[in-house]
């Protein structure tokens, strides 16, 4: 696939560099000229320039920008990003005095702010879960059982490729459900994230129920 990557920042980097190793055509769009350029040298980018270019440039954008720029930055872009899949990674959160915090209202997600804002866009909520520097893992290097991406979509096409771009990083789609999901996946985040900063393992927390035995016949 053909996918502009809108920011320069770590997620920009992890994500953008996985999918051009997964054979992945990638452009990076920044407002820092300078850091477009210097972040496509580094993951071997197919080109660079401004967000605006990276919006139109292929079949997918990822929003890899804060939370709270996010939304806007769809807005400014929402003619170019129309018909594409749009992919939202990022976490509205707040570290606060009893935790980590959700900074969008009751009900909302960052991914529902931005179709919102960009109205003709496929937007998917994913990779918002894993610190940036797990997708820079090899795409073999998780043994037999990959983990999972959960990932919340209303269209089957923009769902479609996203599970391609997760399994060739050597990652599980896990569907999710619709947008509308998509803040019970930005809630989870702000656990896990919370658990990780108080030095705590979030997987710790989920343990897999025995499979039940099938009933006598």
């Amino acid at each position: 696939m053909r996918i502009g990557v809108m920011g320069t920042g770590a997620m920009a980097e992890a994500l953008g560099g996985a999918w051009v190793r997964a054979g992945h055509e990638v452009f990076v769009g920044g407002r820092d000229g300078a850091a477009a350029r210097a972040l496509a040298g580094r993951i071997g980018a197919a080109g660079h320039g401004t967000p605006a270019a990276a919006a139109g440039y292929g079949e997918v954008a990822l929003l890899a920008v804060p939370a709270g720029v996010a939304p806007e930055l769809a807005r400014e872009h929402a003619g170019a990003l129309a018909g594409r899949t749009v992919v939202d990674c990022a976490n509205a959160l707040d570290p606060g005095p009893g935790g980590v915090m959700l900074t969008t209202g009751p009900g909302e997600s960052v991914a529902g702010l931005i179709a919102a804002a960009a109205p003709g866009a496929r937007v998917v909520k994913a990779f918002n879960l894993a610190h940036a520097s797990m997708w820079d893992r090899p795409a073999d290097g998780f043994g037999e059982v990959p983990p999972a991406v959960p990932f919340c979509a209303d269209d089957a096409e923009a769902a479609g490729h996203v599970g391609e771009l997760i399994t060739g990083m050597g990652w599980s789609p896990m569907p999710a459900g619709g947008l509308d999901r998509a803040a019970y996946v930005e809630a989870t985040a702000a656990f896990v994230i919370g658990v990780w900063w108080a030095g705590g393992s979030p997987r710790l927390a989920f343990p897999e129920a025995p499979q039940a035995p099938e009933s006598a016949a």
